[in-house]
């Protein structure tokens, strides 16, 4: 299952110009196709999300998605990696279903299964750390990487200590640009 809304250039919204990016536009119109076919406001979108995880969240006495915070990621530029995967395992894809043209290898490797003890998170940590070995492997300073990367070499180095989240834009391209997909930095995460 592919979707798409990238035009002939490759830009979408105010993303970078690359055919190789996360459609965020692609992916929220998907969510909300999604949520009107099975006839589901925002309010009751959130509650179906949340029961993913719904002994997790009850041992853990976690707070729910907002509503709104689902409606507005449309509106938005991006939204943060970890958001994302809340959707994506709705939706039953993996992220490279919203790249127009992933990278050979990386295209329908499912996410990791997570029953409602568990949800799926980025492993942020070892996303930092292949992307190092690639970037010393081959030379390149930090600077030079987030150039690459479009973004800033703090954005990449962040990635060693961040505690939550990036962008799903960030993630994907960090992920293209190493040629493995997103699932590699995914796993089913107790907390």
């Amino acid at each position: 299952m592919i979707f798409s809304a990238a035009n002939s250039t490759g830009t979408v919204g105010i993303m970078w110009p690359s055919a190789h990016g996360f459609d965020n536009q692609a992916f929220f119109h998907a969510v909300d196709t999604r949520r009107c076919e099975q006839r589901l406001s925002w309010p009751a979108l959130a509650s179906v999300i949340w029961e993913q995880s719904h002994a997790l969240n009850e041992r853990r006495n976690d707070h729910p998605i907002s509503p709104a915070t689902i409606r507005k990621m449309g509106e938005r530029g991006g939204m943060s990696c970890q958001h994302a995967l809340i959707l994506l395992r709705w939706l039953g894809v993996p992220p490279e279903a919203f790249i127009a043209e992933p990278k050979p290898g990386t295209a329908g490797i499912a996410l990791p299964l997570v029953d409602d003890s568990q949800r799926l998170r980025w492993n942020l940590r070892n996303l930092y750390a292949s992307l190092n070995h690639a970037r010393t492997s081959r030379g390149a300073t930090w600077q030079q990487a987030a150039e690459h990367l479009h973004c800033t070499s703090r954005q990449l180095t962040g990635l060693r200590t961040a505690k939550f989240a990036t962008s799903m834009a960030l993630a994907m391209r960090i992920t293209q640009a190493l040629r493995r997909p997103a699932a590699d930095f995914v796993y089913a995460a107790n907390w």
